[in-house]
């Protein structure tokens, strides 16, 4: 399945995650989801910021992406493995060589039989590199050079 790549802070450290169920809410205000089990360590972070970040990574990413599906935070620090940067929210942190970056915001939680939540976010700022760019009713930001 597609994946992304989700950050968020634990004890006050970025962490990220590989995750394939991820959607599109609502256009506007624009919304996405994710869903993650419990027992993750991004989890954690998610529920105590009320922050995190999507970032589609590109196919030479293929091997980063792999090797944080594959390891927990809990067990190993993630917080080097990218250059990472901040948008309006602190506790988001998005990876720079990720070409499509949305800096989310917690809106709602869904417990699904205890065992995953469903988290509903706002987007509150989209980064993409130039070449992704195309000007239809909005304007995305690039802020990666």
């Amino acid at each position: 399945m597609p994946t992304v790549i989700v950050g968020t802070h634990v004890d006050d450290k970025p962490t990220f995650i590989t995750i394939s169920y991820r959607g599109i809410v609502h256009h506007v205000p624009p919304m996405v989801s994710i869903t993650l089990i419990n027992s993750h360590y991004t989890t954690e972070g998610i529920k105590a910021n009320k922050a995190f970040s999507i970032n589609i990574p590109n196919t030479r990413m293929l091997k980063i992406t792999d090797f944080i599906g594959m390891n927990s935070g809990k067990s190993y620090d993630k917080s080097g493995l990218f250059d990472i940067f901040y948008g309006k929210l602190k506790t988001a942190p998005m990876i720079t060589e990720t070409p499509l970056n949305l800096e989310c915001k917690l809106i709602k939680t869904i417990n699904l039989d205890g065992s995953s939540e469903v988290f509903i976010s706002e987007i509150i700022e989209s980064y993409s590199e130039k070449p992704y760019l195309k000007k239809r009713n909005h304007t995305l930001k690039s802020s990666i050079p």
